[in-house]
């Protein structure tokens, strides 16, 4: 059906739907989106050496909670956000179901800062992961040389945080986890 003289055919486009499905759809690098903005993801190798430190430590106790450890995407509906968190343990039957999950679906989100931008990790992640419910998130800040664990989400954020602890402290990471995090390799 053609737009009549004086209709705007996308009139009908929602445009969150819009932006989310051109990225999914992007050919080329992996992107996403903060609050409006589309960033490109450009790990350098000090932030992929570190991701992969937490993976190995986690590893074993994501296969024993069959679940699986990734970087996909995240879903935050109603937002203009669509993120791709540097560590994401979800359940492995969630994992088969498509292309995205939300922040609640999660057991874990690990985010470490990169060098460009922390605040994005710091301020506005971690609010956004309270808000859609993501239970434990784990904020390595690399500038701060620190890590804090925030649990209890809510609308107005987390309610329970440990830290910042100086990298070299363990991170303490509560069930179904049970886990002391060794940060003396970050």
């Amino acid at each position: 059906m053609s737009a009549q003289p004086g209709e705007s055919p996308y009139n009908s486009v929602d445009p969150e739907q819009a932006l989310k499905y051109a990225i999914q759809h992007h050919a080329g690098e992996r992107v996403q989106i903060i609050e409006g903005v589309i960033e490109p993801m450009v790990p350098r190798w000090g932030h992929e050496t570190l991701v992969d430190g937490v993976r190995e430590q986690l590893r074993d106790k994501a296969r024993e909670l069959s679940c699986i450890m990734g970087s996909g995407d995240l879903d935050l509906p109603g937002s203009s956000n669509w993120y791709i968190p540097d560590i994401a343990i979800v359940p492995r039957a969630l994992s088969k179901d498509g292309d995205t999950l939300l922040p609640d679906q999660t057991l874990l989100v690990v985010e470490v800062t990169p060098d460009s931008n922390g605040d994005t990790d710091r301020v506005v992640k971690r609010r956004r992961y309270a808000e859609y419910g993501a239970p434990l998130y784990l904020l390595i800040d690399r500038r701060d040389r620190a890590c804090s664990l925030f649990a209890e989400p809510g609308p107005l954020g987390y309610t329970r945080v440990v830290g910042p602890l100086p990298f070299g402290a363990p991170v303490e990471l509560p069930e179904p986890f049970g886990v002391r995090l060794d940060t003396s390799e970050f």
